[in-house]
């Protein structure tokens, strides 16, 4: 049995921001439990809230030289559907009322988290055959484990995989003001490590990992050229022989619409009508005028220029004067786009919902009660609210990049096939364009329109073949 240990800054049920935790909290339940051996192990943050602290249990505890001294290190477990989950204690590091603060704290409490987790796993007796690093928080394990462990007898047969959810995010800082670096060698602090005159911690993962995947196929193509590569294509090209991606699914027990507790009428193929009765709901529950054949469109967002609220703001007035649409938003983002939304609430009551913060309970609502879910990024590593949408029969309309361009195959009138509608230049006429599309296929072709939300809630993106996917990358590396 191979063991597997997931090393990240977030996982879901214990404490979530982002996909980030959702992808750390569902894929190991996936994997062969026959075949692997798969454990998570994620910071003690004293924000993780008390009924998840609760299940914690105390497993050890111990000091271990870095560069600020003698550093406490507390190790604390506990499982969650048949996953070991260890935690990784030190207030100094992991107070605070958000798991992440302000850059120049984050980078060195996540470097020493890094360092932690080596050191854990010797307390641990746990030698994992692979260590999957997520995201740029975890990104200096792999780094870590060569420059320090490359002669430990206990990490000789380790290998790591980096996985980038989101190359934007590179965790950068000065150079010499990350305490928890400074030991390591010149060459690597200030070539491996260094990009644009800053460390940047998701470089050197990415350089020192033994294998680096990415969320979607077509993210691992965007991210080798200046468009999409965040000022690291040219490193990118350099990995591309050991780059690879594998696209994100969804936990089918956390979205299933046949039980989902949240719904005001769970549904399914076979009883596809109910789902009228969670619009209706969603209708009354927003304040948006109470009509079935009314288009009703869906976001569940950050409100940023990444995720397109800049060609949605652009159009949503003209969208609103002349369609019979309404449209449900629900995220938490840039001020300007928070304010612009709250303008359009108060502009067209019983048309536009905007709730401004984030509730576990309305974005089910959301999903199920829509029609259609507009989600037209300027790019998206992989994204999982089309996955959600599709699974709730709730149309995407996307932008082709990413894992948006990957997972939602575009509607042919002709030959009836697709899950959803697509536009391939980020251009707010265009999104409009294939908006107006949609709706005229939702208002004039209901037969057409029912055999699209079919299509899209057979498609399967569970974590099943995505699973199958990293299993092969497993014993492939090993």
């Amino acid at each position: 049995m191979k063991k597997i240990l997931f090393a990240a800054s977030e996982g879901n049920p214990f404490i979530k921001t982002g996909g980030l935790a959702d992808v750390v909290g569902a894929l190991p339940k996936y994997l062969n439990s026959k075949k692997f051996d798969v454990r998570v192990i994620l910071p003690k943050y004293l924000c993780i809230p008390e009924e998840s602290r609760q299940k914690m249990s105390h497993v050890t505890e111990f000091y271990a030289e870095m560069p600020r001294g003698r550093e406490y290190i507390g190790i604390d477990e506990a499982a969650e559907e048949g996953i070991t989950y260890y935690f990784i204690d030190n207030e100094h590091y992991f107070a605070g009322e958000h798991p992440y603060n302000q850059i120049f704290e984050d980078v060195n409490k996540f470097a020493f988290y890094s360092r932690a987790v080596l050191e854990c796993l010797k307390k641990l007796d746990f030698c994992p055959d692979i260590i999957h690093c997520h995201d740029w928080q975890a990104a200096l394990l792999p780094v870590f484990l060569k420059e320090f462990y490359d002669k430990d007898p206990f990490f000789q047969n380790t290998k790591t995989i980096m996985t980038i959810h989101n190359q934007k995010f590179q965790g950068r800082w000065q150079i010499d003001d990350i305490e928890n670096c400074r030991d390591l060698p010149a060459d690597c602090r200030y070539k491996a490590m260094e990009a644009y005159k800053e460390t940047n911690f998701l470089k050197a993962g990415i350089l020192y990992a033994d294998r680096v995947t990415t969320v979607s196929e077509t993210y691992a193509e965007e991210i080798k050229f200046p468009e999409g590569g965040e000022g690291l294509d040219g490193v990118m090209q350099k990995v591309s022989g050991k780059l690879s991606g594998i696209v994100n699914g969804i936990d089918y027990e956390d979205y299933n619409p046949l039980k989902d507790p949240m719904l005001a009428a769970p549904f399914g193929l076979r009883n596809i009508t109910q789902k009228r009765k969670n619009k209706e709901s969603l209708q009354k529950e927003l304040g948006l005028n109470v009509d079935e054949n009314t288009m009703l469109l869906g976001m569940v967002s950050r409100m940023t220029e990444q995720k397109g609220f800049d060609l949605v703001n652009y159009v949503m007035e003209e969208m609103l004067n002349t369609m019979d649409v309404q449209v449900a938003v629900l995220g938490t983002g840039e001020e300007r786009f928070q304010n612009s939304f709250r303008y359009f609430q108060d502009k067209y009551p019983g048309k536009l919902s905007a709730t401004i913060g984030y509730s576990e309970v309305l974005a089910h609502e959301i999903y199920a009660g829509a029609d259609a879910f507009l989600m037209p990024s300027q790019f998206e590593p992989c994204g999982l609210s089309q996955l959600i949408s599709m699974r709730y029969g709730t149309v995407p309309i996307v932008r082709e990049t990413g894992g948006l361009k990957d997972t939602v195959e575009a509607y042919n009138e002709i030959w009836q096939t697709g899950t959803g509608f697509s536009f391939a230049n980020y251009d707010a006429n265009e999104m409009l364009h294939i908006i107006r599309y949609a709706y005229d296929v939702y208002r004039n072709h209901p037969k057409e329109w029912r055999m699209l939300m079919k299509r899209c809630m057979k498609t399967d993106n569970s974590w099943q073949n995505s699973a199958k996917k990293y299993e092969k990358l497993y014993l492939e590396l090993v």
